[in-house]
């Protein structure tokens, strides 16, 4: 089932775990929607500076950023109506986590999108 991902914090540089992220994604099947305030593509897609400027729904917005970052990214993501908040490996903010869960989104903290779904394809 395809998804719509939006990667907030999404780098363009190859050896950045977002970017292993998101090309994972991207091959599996999913929609990629690159987030950042700085560029203005990835790998030929559109770059939105923050989601609220994002044209098409999301399902999950996977988080890239500081811990400290994480609660304005939370409150975007229950705006636009996102179905999931993904705080990435080493992104813990209980904050953002109860504002998601209060609002009615799956919410995960400090795990590797990629690795979670490569697990369960194997």
């Amino acid at each position: 089932m395809p998804r719509t991902v939006a990667v907030v914090g999404l780098s363009d540089r190859a050896s950045r775990p977002s970017h292993r992220v998101a090309t994972y994604l991207r091959e599996a099947g999913w929609t990629v929607v690159p987030v950042h305030p700085l560029l203005q593509t990835w790998e030929g897609l559109p770059c939105w500076p923050d989601l609220d400027q994002v044209p098409v729904p999301i399902d999950v917005v996977d988080v890239f950023r500081r811990t400290e970052d994480v609660l304005p990214v939370a409150r975007a993501a229950v705006r636009i109506g996102a179905r999931c908040l993904w705080q990435q490996q080493g992104v813990v903010n209980t904050e953002a986590d109860r504002l998601a869960r209060a609002a009615g989104l799956l919410s995960v903290m400090d795990r590797c999108l990629l690795v979670d779904h490569a697990r369960r394809l194997a």
